[in-house]
């Protein structure tokens, strides 16, 4: 085969170890190979980087495992050309496998240039990324400790959550504080404490407040509420250390926030995963593929099959389908009508799937064309074959005994 790098290398990437092997090709017929194992603490891969430039290497391949090839290729990406790839795509026959054999083989496919490399985003981009990343955590953490404290509340037989819609919500967490710091007991006192439209259910609450509060429960509704505190500090210190990330993407934002079903952070979590440039993906059947929201192919003798949604980028796979899952919910819109219409067929996820994908192209469109929404409308399916509308309702009416006569109004 052809050799395409003339001075490459190939890294097998672990926690605690590098082994780098680096071949130098002099003509077609003599290779030489250099193999050697760094740690993977900072000042090794500043020395793997040093032995790397002192073989005349400028284009290193790595497998895409875990998180251990990060701190690497943030270390390495000024001096080289960095190939991340992906672990299933080079997996070579099975046989002796060891890490220098490894190295070996990823340096060998570098080689002929039959690598495909992974995207990795500018470093401006991962640390959004990572901001968005953390904030979901956070959410998820808020939302584990309202649960529980949804199940302890019940243990007291407090039913605070049956009268208030949000127990998370100012007048909720007045009584509830209160109540835990002993400041009023009676019922009467506490259901004043609410404020705006709940008052209107004070009698509800005096008697959903007459419960029975332990010690040990106490302690615990004390700590789940100190803690659902601190995450919304923390979530909002997160969120405005990353509105501030994006305050040249103000125009862009507001012109996707006008997606139905898409919200601000559904937009920030967008453009941290997939980018506000568009020129890395020939078209948008690619960036859905590549963010996983499109079924993998599954073909034999000529016929499809039935197949999963492929693996891709979780995070962004995620915030797709909460958002049209959050669109299938609006009134009126195309993105309502494919949601209803789906789902009635094949189940509410796989509409939210489908919906999914179709707001990635919305957005990969809006964002490569500089355009802005326009809605189909909720009848567009109506519209786009009339004549198949018409046909079903006249056979539904003659089902039911009637004989139908179709004219078209003027």
């Amino acid at each position: 085969m052809q050799i395409l790098n003339a001075r490459c290398a190939g890294l097998d990437v672990h926690k605690q170890s590098v082994v780098a092997c680096v071949l130098v090709s002099e003509g077609q017929d003599k290779v030489e190979k250099h193999c050697q194992t760094f740690g993977t603490m900072t000042p090794d891969i500043l020395a793997l980087a040093d032995w790397l430039r002192g073989l005349g290497v400028k284009e290193v391949a790595m497998e895409s495992t875990g998180v251990y090839w990060r701190p690497i290729y943030q270390l390495l990406e000024e001096s080289f050309q960095l190939l991340v790839v992906n672990a299933a795509q080079v997996k070579r026959m099975p046989g002796r496998k060891t890490d220098v054999t490894d190295a070996e083989w990823l340096a060998e496919l570098l080689q002929h240039g039959l690598l495909a490399a992974s995207f990795v985003p500018p470093q401006a981009q991962r640390e959004l990324r990572e901001l968005t990343r953390h904030r979901t955590n956070l959410v998820e953490k808020r939302t584990q400790a309202v649960n529980e404290l949804h199940r302890t509340l019940e243990g007291t037989n407090l039913k605070l959550s049956s009268v208030a819609t949000d127990i998370t919500g100012l007048s909720a967490m007045r009584m509830l504080e209160a109540l835990l710091q002993g400041e009023m007991t009676d019922p009467n006192l506490l259901a004043e404490l609410a404020v705006g439209r709940l008052r209107r259910k004070i009698p509800q609450l005096q008697k959903a407040l007459q419960g029975r509060i332990r010690e040990h429960q106490r302690l615990i509704l004390s700590q789940l509420l100190v803690d659902i505190e601190l995450f919304d500090e923390q979530v909002e210190q997160v969120s405005g250390m990353i509105e501030q990330r994006l305050t040249e993407q103000t125009q862009l934002l507001a012109r996707l926030d006008a997606i139905p079903g898409v919200s601000r952070r559904t937009v920030e979590v967008v453009l941290a995963e997939l980018g506000a440039d568009m020129k890395r993906f020939p078209n948008a059947r690619h960036a859905a593929a590549w963010a996983g929201m499109c079924p993998s192919n599954k073909e034999s003798g000529g016929r499809r099959f039935a197949a999963r949604s492929r693996q891709g980028n979780k995070a962004l796979k995620r915030a797709l389908v909460e958002a049209a899952m959050a669109a299938g919910r609006t009134k009126e819109t195309y993105l309502s009508a494919q949601y209803r219409r789906i789902g009635a067929r094949r189940g509410k996820k796989r509409a939210a799937m489908a919906v999914g994908h179709t707001l990635l192209r919305i957005i990969y469109h809006m964002i490569k064309e500089g355009t802005t929404y326009r809605d189909l409308g909720a009848d567009y399916f109506d519209r786009r074959n009339q004549t198949a509308v018409v046909r079903r309702l006249v056979e539904r009416l003659e089902g039911l005994g009637y004989t139908v006569n179709v004219s078209k109004a003027a």
